[in-house]
């Protein structure tokens, strides 16, 4: 299997995830205090959403990397 046919496969599976899960969440800190012994941070739990013209677009670019690909001389 060439890198052309691992890369379509990969943008194919990445849009049907964005299409079946429709967004994904990530905690990231954003702000650290240190007091002597006292140490407090806060989580921030943030959700990006993913539109279904992008999985929609992936999969379709995907397929026809697939389809279309490197053609052999």
């Amino acid at each position: 299997m060439n890198a052309v046919k691992s890369v379509a496969i990969v943008l194919i599976v990445a849009g049907i995830l964005g299409l079946v899960y429709g967004s994904f969440s990530y905690t990231r800190e954003t702000h650290e205090v240190k007091l002597g012994p006292v140490e407090l941070s806060v989580k921030e739990k943030q959700t990006v959403p993913i539109p279904i013209w992008v999985g929609v677009g992936t999969i379709a670019i995907g397929s026809s990397l697939l389809l279309f690909g490197v053609k052999k001389s």
